[in-house]
């Protein structure tokens, strides 16, 4: 059986490793460079980078030396831990990566780490194991009811605050009143372990590039070549065309932001309301900066990642959240000796990620929690940069936006990567998307 998969984010490379370790005959096609929106690039070559994404620099600082240092282009973290969809993917496949992880603190009035201590657990501990053992049909149901009602159940205490934060950050939304219960739970498991967020040693690249050479050592194929159009005949695809070349394949793929899958496909192939549905489907966005500094200026934390909430301001949902980690420093061969890179990011709406003054707005709540955390970092830092991303998440996971399944309409046509339901976030919801995909597959994959 012969696969094509258009795009080599984490989604499709994901795909094409569990398809070649099945047997299937595999070709991935890139337009640009492997990683999609998950990788790593130098200071120097970002700005031109994001210019291909939907993504605009808001403000920066480099007027200094950026040799040595690597940043992401947007904010990452694997959340889950250990326990995420993209490690559980390496271990399959045999590859070993080692992460750094860490518990979340609060940056407040005090600086809380972590958020959660022990007799924070032993108190909310009978609505922890309902929310661990909740039954897959009782999720389903709750799809329909938002966080914000169950606040107004549950929410005491520090039970509340963890439905104010943590759903937030699964869906890189602030409206609680959008916030679908159910899709967001599945992921919250996973944030209540040990280490609920880690980050891989050598950067993000590590992971894309390892899948890569797994791929390409078991008899995949990746060509560095753009998909002008999906083929599809009597409701079923059969191949692509490069350019005046056409290509015959048993099964496609398609890694496209899901908005945009109708640029490579005719709609009229689709049912109607398929078309509409996924034309209404909204992404998420965000302000992610850098910031280079001394690793003696950071104190004890190092490795550490921190959320905040800024309550009472004129976003979408009146509180803003965001996150700071410090896991990308010289340890970890992301910076120069004893450099380490604050990457931080605060949530916002689509809309408001185009909105420049709402972009400064955030800008200041990003300094105000660096500077809680870090008093007067501001003189010490080397150099920063502030960018507005307004296609953050595929999909965002809200009641009035639900991502759609990995199997479309069209026979042999299947859609992957984060915007499609799967579990997790961000990168690990792009890989459990390949999961969702071979188990559609299973009555054609050799044994």
């Amino acid at each position: 059986m012969r696969a094509c998969i258009i795009g080599a984010g984490l989604g499709g490379l994901a795909t094409a490793s569990l398809l070649v370790k099945n047997g299937w005959e595999v070709v991935l096609y890139e337009r640009e460079r492997i990683g999609g929106r998950a990788l790593s690039c130098s200071p120097d070559e970002y700005e031109n980078l994001i210019k291909k994404f939907e993504m605009k620099i808001i403000s920066k600082n480099l007027d200094t030396s950026l040799k040595g240092y690597k940043i992401d282009l947007g904010f990452h973290l694997l959340g889950g831990g250990k326990k995420g969809a993209c490690v559980r993917l390496l271990k399959k496949l045999g590859i070993n990566i080692d992460f750094v992880g860490s518990r979340l603190g609060l940056i407040g009035d005090k600086i809380d780490y972590p958020i959660l201590k022990a007799k924070d657990k032993l108190k909310i501990l009978p609505r922890i194991l309902q929310l661990l053992t909740t039954r897959k049909s009782k999720i389903e149901e709750m799809k329909k009811i938002s966080i914000e009602e169950m606040i107004e159940r549950y929410g005491k205490g520090k039970l509340k605050l963890i439905l104010e934060l943590f759903p937030r950050l699964i869906t890189t939304v602030n409206d609680l009143s959008k916030i679908s219960a159910g899709e967001t739970f599945f992921a919250q498991r996973e944030l209540l372990g040990g280490h609920p967020v880690i980050y891989p040693y050598d950067g993000l690249e590590s992971i894309s590039k390892s899948i890569a050479n797994y791929i390409i050592n078991n008899g995949g194929k990746i060509i560095y070549k753009k998909v002008d159009k999906i083929i599809i005949e009597d409701g079923v695809a059969k191949g692509i065309k490069i350019g005046k070349e056409e290509r015959e394949y048993d099964l496609i793929i398609s890694t496209i932001p899901v908005q945009h899958i109708f640029s490579v496909a005719d709609e009229r192939e689709f049912p109607d309301e398929w078309v509409n549905y996924i034309k209404k489907l909204k992404p998420t966005g965000s302000l992610v900066s850098y910031h280079a500094i001394d690793i003696d200026r950071i104190g004890n934390a190092l490795n550490k990642s921190f959320v905040f909430i800024e309550r009472d301001v004129d976003f979408e949902g009146n509180d803003v959240v965001g996150m700071v980690d410090f896991k990308m420093n010289y340890t970890l061969g992301i910076a120069p000796k004893k450099k380490c890179i604050i990457q931080s990011y605060a949530i916002c709406s689509p809309e408001e990620a185009k909105n420049r003054k709402k972009m400064l707005e955030l800008k200041d709540i990003i300094d105000k929690n660096l500077e809680r955390l870090l008093p007067n970092y501001e003189k010490y830092v080397e150099w920063s940069i502030y960018s507005s991303i307004w296609h953050l998440d595929g999909v965002a996971k809200t009641i009035d936006c639900i991502k759609p399944n990995v199997n479309t309409p069209i026979k042999n046509l299947y859609i992957a990567g984060d915007c499609v339901s799967s579990k997790g976030v961000g990168m690990n919801c792009a890989v459990d998307s390949a999961n969702l995909i071979i188990t559609s597959l299973s009555s054609l994959l050799s044994p």
